[in-house]
Formats: structure tokens, C-alpha cells, sequence
């Protein structure tokens, strides 16, 4: 991990047109961009895997980002996807490949519709509905899996993995020559190894980081604490489908991510409050883990 401070603000990226907050951190090998503020706007992108998450936002930058996977249809989640879509066909970039909740995929295509009649420019992407237990073969290393989330809209999470083929413990030590045999004579030699890279889960009360154990392996970790402090009741935070600070303390033991983005903090907190409220209450095992993504 770099050298930055966790707790403190990411590194600012400076895009060619700096028409949106952007900050950036990197680990394992991947850089994370994005900004994500409740009610305001959330997009991330992960420029190594050319694959980002949700669209209430476009940068400029993002524009040259392939795919994106959206959690739910809130407009602080969804409302550039047409102007992305509209900014790769002017460039002259092929259509983007777009996952939505199956429920809303319709209303997506009617919304897209009717801004092609209003921008009078078609708006041409791979728009694909996905449900919980999907796979999506994203390239010969990598694969999504659509995972389970409770908000107040249909709604999804993502879990990226890097897989790779292992030789089957039954065949470890044999010679090469053996190996290429058994392989010739139609033996399966290998398995497949996958290992969760990044977990991503948009807006959810604390169901969807329990509805799969991959979301607590992930290498990355990105998803939100809209709410930290004690007045504000649990109850009824669920109930509109988030999660607040003492429901990442009550599963603090269960993280064994390399790194966790909290995010979507309600606008009614100053950044400065919350930042040193937050990181009172946290416990050593995750201190040095968590950025406070604002």
C-alpha cells in the first residue's frame, strides 16, 4: 500500500478535463478512482481491469472505461449513464458494456430511448439485466459475480476475482513429460483457483456485506457507511436500505481485507466531524486498513 495516511484524503487525480471530484488510491497492483457522496453522486472506476462501478457521475476520464456494473437505479448512482453513453459514440469508442439489476433493465432501456429522442443521437451500449449468482466472464484472468444486496430499489453488489489454473494436488511432483500425457490422454490436470480481488456493493443496509463471504475476502473492499453517529437509529437506517458505523464495528472481526473504502456519507456531516469521530471508535485491527472515502 502507499505511503499516504489511510485515515486521511486520497490522492487528488488531475484527468484532462476536471469537471468532477476525482481522488485516487492504489493497491495490489490496482488503482481505484471515483467519488461517492449520498444524495450528491457515486462512480468509481478500476483502470487496470478497464471496468467501473455505477454512473451518477461521468467524468471525463472515465469516459474511456468499457464497462460498468450498476447497483441500483437511484440518480446518485445512475443519472450520467446516458451522457456516458452519449460521449463514447461522439468519440467514436465502441458501445459500452452496461449491468443493471434485472428488475429495472426495461426502464433503463425506455429511459435511454427517451433521451435519444431528446439528444437526437442514438445511444447504442450492451445493456444487460443480472440477479445474484450470475457470473460474467470478463477476460481469460477475470470474472464477475453478482452478489446480493437490501436497499430500498432493486439493487446488486459485484465481486471481482482473478482466476488462474493450478495443477490438482493428486498430480503435483509428477515429471512434465507425465503431465503432458495425462493431458494428451484427456486427463484434467488443472482446476480452477479463484481469489476475490474487489468487492463492490453500492447502497445497502448491512444484509448485502453478509450475503456472500467473499465480500469479507476481497482484497478490496468498497462500500458504504452513510451514517455514523450514536442519534441515528439503526432501525430505521435499514430500513431505508443503509449501514452505519456500528454495524462495521459489530463485524469487525470478520474483515480480512487489505483494504476497505468506506463511502456515501449523508450530507448532513462536516468531513472533518466525522473523520476524528470515526476514527476514535475504531479498532486497531481495522485502523490501518480503512479509508474514509470523502
Amino acid at each position: 500500500m502507499e505511503d499516504e495516511e489511510l485515515l486521511g484524503e486520497a490522492t487528488e487525480l488531475e484527468p484532462v478535463v476536471n469537471n468532477l471530484p476525482l481522488r485516487s488510491v492504489s493497491h495490489a497492483g490496482l488503482t481505484i478512482e471515483g467519488y461517492s457522496r449520498a444524495a450528491v453522486q457515486t462512480y468509481w472506476r478500476i483502470p487496470e481491469l478497464k471496468l467501473g462501478f455505477d454512473l451518477g457521475g461521468s467524468p471525463w476520464s472515465f469516459m474511456g472505461t468499457p464497462r460498468f456494473f450498476l447497483s441500483h437505479a437511484h440518480l446518485d448512482h445512475m443519472a450520467a449513464l446516458p451522457a456516458f453513453v452519449a460521449r463514447r459514440r461522439m468519440m467514436k469508442m465502441e458501445p459500452p458494456s452496461i449491468w443493471v439489476p434485472a428488475q429495472v433493465k426495461s426502464d433503463v432501456e425506455r429511459l435511454l430511448r427517451a433521451w435519444q429522442k431528446l439528444d437526437r443521437g442514438r445511444m447504442v451500449c450492451d445493456l444487460q439485466g443480472v440477479e445474484p449468482g450470475d457470473e460474467i466472464e470478463l477476460s481469460r484472468e477475470h470474472i464477475a459475480l453478482v452478489t446480493e444486496t437490501k436497499h430500498t430499489v432493486p439493487s446488486v453488489g459485484y465481486i471481482i476475482y482473478d482466476r488462474r489454473r493450478k495443477l490438482k494436488a493428486e498430480f503435483q511432483g509428477l515429471p512434465g513429460e507425465k503431465i503432458r500425457d495425462l493431458r494428451l490422454a484427456g486427463e484434467e490436470v488443472t482446476h480452477e483457483v479463484r481469489v476475490p480481488i474487489i468487492a463492490y456493493l453500492g447502497d445497502t443496509s448491512p444484509p448485502g456485506l453478509d450475503a456472500h463471504p467473499d465480500v469479507y475476502r476481497a482484497k478490496i473492499l468498497i462500500t458504504e457507511m452513510t451514517f455514523y453517529r450514536p442519534e441515528h437509529r439503526k432501525q430505521k437506517i435499514h430500513k431505508f436500505g443503509h449501514t452505519h458505523l456500528d454495524d462495521i464495528l459489530e463485524r469487525a472481526d470478520r474483515f480480512e481485507n487489505e483494504l476497505i473504502l468506506l463511502a456515501h456519507f449523508s450530507t448532513r456531516y462536516h468531513i472533518a466531524h466525522l473523520k476524528r469521530a470515526v476514527k476514535k471508535r475504531l479498532p486497531e485491527s481495522l485502523k490501518d486498513r480503512i479509508i474514509l472515502w470523502a
